[in-house]
């Protein structure tokens, strides 16, 4: 009897050790999967600031370039209004020495469809 309580005390040693190693496998497995979530949420981070700095820098060249639009379009409308009040000042006497000559020269003529009486 001493022989078969022996017996199942190793056992009972046995299955205490295996519960011990399985308890301290589920400990280690946690701790890595907690150490992987982190170095994976470090790497997303690390990523994302990528992604955004190459985002900012291509929005900036974009940008940039508008910009540099927006002012060669601003010295197109400039130098177009320039010519437009410079051929004004140009042509205005011209015109209104015509529009004056058309108004005030008149000759009077008798209109071919006018009869006289008889």
């Amino acid at each position: 009897m001493t022989s078969q309580s022996q017996g199942i005390q190793q056992l009972l040693q046995a299955e205490k050790r295996a519960k011990d190693k399985l308890e301290e496998a589920k400990k280690r497995k946690g701790k890595r999967l907690k150490q992987a979530k982190e170095e994976a949420t470090a790497e997303i981070d690390h990523y994302r600031l990528q992604r955004e700095k190459e985002f900012r820098n291509k929005e900036t060249n974009v940008m940039g370039s508008q910009g540099n639009l927006s002012v060669k379009i601003e010295e197109q409308t400039t130098e177009a209004i320039r010519n437009l009040t410079s051929s004004y000042h140009k042509n205005m006497e011209i015109m209104m020495k015509k529009l004056l000559s058309t108004i005030c020269d008149i000759s009077p003529e008798i209109h071919p469809n006018f009869r006289p009486e008889v």
